[in-house]
């Protein structure tokens, strides 16, 4: 099938080269000249496991190209997907359709006979409706169906997501749109992975309701946290123990500095938007927003009690600042608010981030780059881990503590044990929700500010 992609940000780009590798036939389209030249010489703008590889098979094979002009690339189409931004809205936590409308509107104008016209972008509850009415008045006399099919993908695995998911979503209501989207679907529906059809509203709403229980279960875990801190429990064992029931799972039970990326935080937000204009209040939801925010400060106040009170004048180097591992996105990352925090408070920063620099270097101003873990921890006062990348999971602790002028870890990602840190011969460990991390071995001088 012809399908055109509108939008080469993250879904976009990888949803595109993957129905690619499906076989069909792809235009990404985005107004960007320079993402579409860089795209066009073969490099992937957007760091994700595995993605350069299988757009260049694509590429290759005749089956995936680039283009800024959208006439071009709707013309023809059996499915146009809308993948453009829908970022919170400033002022009012709100997502920001503009794109979307405009996306819709350059669509209708573009169509040259009947297509499916599919959001991918996540979008508020109404949305798909709108966009039918919008495309109508732009387009009387052309057919075409709308359809809402999010995307569920995690970045560091969008590849394998895409290929493997575990659910593909499709809200259609027309015979025509269903075939069509069931036929660019059919690798998946032959290797039986679950198809879900259902109407528009559901559809949109399984994208924020699912968004919005993992990042419950995420400020749940850390709050618990918190707790196990002042009552001797560790979170890590408290989390398995919860984990193996099967009504719970353990997935997204991982306590440490709060979540962030380009999903959870503006989702919820349009989530708690949505209920209140509805008259609906989505009160857990609501909280998990305020919970996530602590979370994050509490990680500042961590820092600063293992720094003897104050940071003033203290080196920190800290270790990752994306907002998880295998991905460069720096979009709502706790890092954006501990690190200037800190930084604020007269730290002096080091940073290191195999992937992070790119954006990092605008967002964290005031902060130094390292591309040696040693060399950033070098006569350092506390070593802060704030992503857990593979490449901090494996260091050499003895060295690290060597380096350091107080050997002093602000475990936020919980990757080593405070039995680690103290036989490699830290003076303080602090994870987050961990029974033994220790303070009492250092000397606790408060620095004047």
């Amino acid at each position: 099938m012809k399908l055109a992609i509108v939008g080469t940000g993250y879904v976009g780009l990888v949803s595109g080269v993957c129905f690619s590798d499906f076989g069909h036939d792809v235009v990404c389209i985005d107004k960007d000249p320079a993402k579409i030249a860089l795209l066009n010489q073969g490099a992937v703008p957007i760091y994700e496991p595995g993605l350069e590889a299988v757009m260049a098979r694509n590429v290759a094979a005749g089956r995936l190209r680039f283009s800024t002009q959208i006439a071009e690339g709707v013309a023809g189409a059996d499915a146009v997907f809308i993948a453009v931004g829908t970022p919170t809205r400033r002022g009012d936590g709100h997502a920001d359709l503009g794109y979307v409308r405009a996306a819709a509107k350059e669509i209708a104008q573009s169509l040259t006979g009947y297509a499916v016209v599919v959001t991918k972008s996540t979008v508020p509850v109404g949305t798909n409706r709108a966009l039918a009415e919008i495309m109508r008045a732009h387009l009387p006399e052309v057919e075409f169906d709308i359809a809402s099919n999010p995307e569920f993908l995690r970045e560091g695995a969008a590849i394998e997501d895409f290929m493997k998911p575990d659910r593909v979503v499709l809200g259609v209501e027309s015979a025509r749109a269903r075939e069509v989207l069931d036929e660019i679907y059919r690798p998946l529906y032959l290797r039986e992975f679950p198809i879900v059809h259902t109407d528009l509203e559901s559809a949109e709403m399984i994208k924020y309701a699912s968004n919005a229980f993992l990042a419950t279960k995420i400020s749940f875990i850390n709050e618990v946290a918190a707790l196990c801190e002042r009552v001797g429990a560790d979170v890590k064992s408290v989390a398995k123990g919860m984990g193996l029931d099967g009504r719970i799972g353990n997935k997204f039970l991982h306590a440490g500095p709060g979540y962030g990326g380009s999903c959870f935080p503006k989702d919820t937000s349009a989530l708690a938007r949505i209920g209140q204009e509805h008259g609906v209040a989505q009160k857990i939801v609501e909280t998990v927003i305020t919970a996530n925010d602590h979370a994050k400060r509490r990680m500042i106040d961590k820092v600063r009690d293992l720094c003897g009170g104050s940071v003033n004048g203290k080196t920190l180097a800290v270790l990752g600042v994306t907002f998880k591992p295998e991905t460069d996105d720096m979009r709502e990352a706790p890092s954006l608010t501990i690190v200037p925090a800190l930084v604020g408070q007269g730290a002096k920063v080091r940073v290191v981030d195999p992937h992070g620099r790119k954006e990092g270097e605008a967002l964290l101003p005031g902060v130094s780059w390292e591309e040696d873990v040693y060399n950033a921890a070098r006569d350092a006062d506390c070593v802060v881990i704030l992503t857990e990348w593979n490449a901090f999971r494996a260091l050499d602790l003895k060295r690290l503590a060597g380096a350091m002028a107080r050997p002093v870890m602000a475990d936020l990602r919980n990757i080593y044990t405070p039995q680690d840190a103290r036989a490699a011969g830290f003076l303080a460990y602090d994870g987050v929700g961990r029974a033994g991390s220790f303070l009492r071995d250092m000397p606790m001088v408060a620095v004047a500010e």
